[in-house]
C-alpha cells in the first residue's frame, strides 16, 4: 500500500493559519522564525508557507527555548548542533554496525 503524504512527517501539510492555531502562537511569531531562519518552513507554488510535522514539533521546541529566555540566534546554533549531534550519532552507530560485521 503506497505511503499518504500525512504518514510523512515532512510532508508541508499545514498552512501558517493552522500551525498559529495548533500550537496557540501568533502568524506574525512563525514569520519571525522563518525569517531568522530558526524555521524554515516549505512554500506552495503560491508561495504560502507550509508547514510539516517535523517543523510543528521544532516550532514547539522552538518556543520552549524562548520562553527560557533564549534569543532566536541562539536558538538557531542550538538546532544547528542538535542536528550535527544526530548526524554524529547515526555516524557513529553506522560504525558501530560495521565493525560488529566485521568481527563476526
Amino acid at each position: 500500500m503506497a505511503e499518504l503524504p500525512f504518514d510523512d512527517e515532512h510532508a508541508p501539510l499545514y498552512s501558517l493559519g493552522q500551525v498559529a492555531s495548533m500550537l496557540n502562537v501568533q502568524q506574525a511569531y512563525l514569520r519571525r522564525l522563518d525569517q531568522h531562519e530558526v524555521v524554515t518552513p516549505s512554500r506552495s507554488e503560491g508561495g504560502q508557507r507550509r508547514y510539516s510535522r517535523h517543523d510543528i514539533m521544532t516550532v514547539q521546541h522552538v518556543t520552549r527555548m524562548a520562553d527560557e529566555g533564549m534569543t532566536l540566534i541562539a536558538i538557531r546554533r542550538i538546532l544547528e548542533l542538535e542536528r550535527e549531534l544526530a548526524e554524529l550519532r547515526e555516524e557513529l552507530r553506522r560504525a558501530r554496525a560495521r565493525l560488529d560485521e566485521r568481527r563476526e
